[in-house]
């Protein structure tokens, strides 16, 4: 079974979505089985490197009186799932960057691992993820080759590979994150109740209903 997830680092709903996949597989006979991609699928390619405002300010500006109420719930479903979601601290940046060093971590077989990394980073600890001393540390946390992550963040591999990610995302049907792909189907929610992600991954591991 091949799964993709397109996802950005600055969206904490792809952060809830992820824990909830991982539990969601974890619960498959096969789960061995399962090709999990991380797409790229950037929120604001516009931003710039340096960080502005926190994301509880974007979100305070986005929803006006309603913000105070929908930033709490997303922390508050973001804590059932174990995660702290500093939404005060966050400050949104370019993400290109971190998604090719996902892309240079999945050559690794440390795509999963490298994306948990940049999301507790972001939405945990409130670090700049456009930064490249940030995320030469955290790829090394990855187990990744520093000398190879600073290669690749003072050049342009895996450019092409984030761009193809943004036309593939077009070609599914993909318009917000996190969306989730089984198997070349329409895509669907990433952000689901476990028990709703297990009866769509079901059909295609051949799991039963029990």
């Amino acid at each position: 079974m091949r799964l993709e997830m397109f996802a950005d680092v600055l969206c904490p709903w792809c952060y809830i979505g992820k824990r909830r996949l991982t539990s969601a597989l974890a619960d498959q006979p096969d789960h061995d089985d399962v090709d999990l991609v991380w797409r790229a699928y950037e929120l604001a390619p516009d931003e710039g490197r340096t960080p502005g405002p926190t994301a509880a300010e974007a979100m305070s500006g986005w929803w006006g009186e309603q913000a105070s109420a929908r930033i709490d719930r997303i922390r508050s479903l973001g804590a059932a799932e174990g995660l702290e979601l500093n939404l005060h601290l966050a400050r949104p940046v370019n993400t290109f960057d971190a998604h090719r060093l996902v892309k240079l971590a999945a050559q690794h077989g440390q795509a999963d691992q490298m994306m948990e990394l940049l999301l507790n980073a972001y939405h945990t600890d409130g670090l700049n993820v456009a930064d490249a001393h940030v995320l030469q540390d955290l790829g090394g946390k990855a187990g990744l080759d520093t000398d190879e992550v600073r290669a690749v963040l003072d050049g342009d591999a895996y450019t092409d590979d984030v761009r193809a990610d943004r036309r593939r995302a077009a070609e599914h049907g993909v318009t917000g994150v996190p969306s989730l792909v089984i198997d070349g189907r329409p895509p669907v929610p990433g952000v689901q109740p476990v028990p709703v992600l297990r009866r769509l991954l079901r059909p295609a591991t051949g799991g039963s209903d029990s």
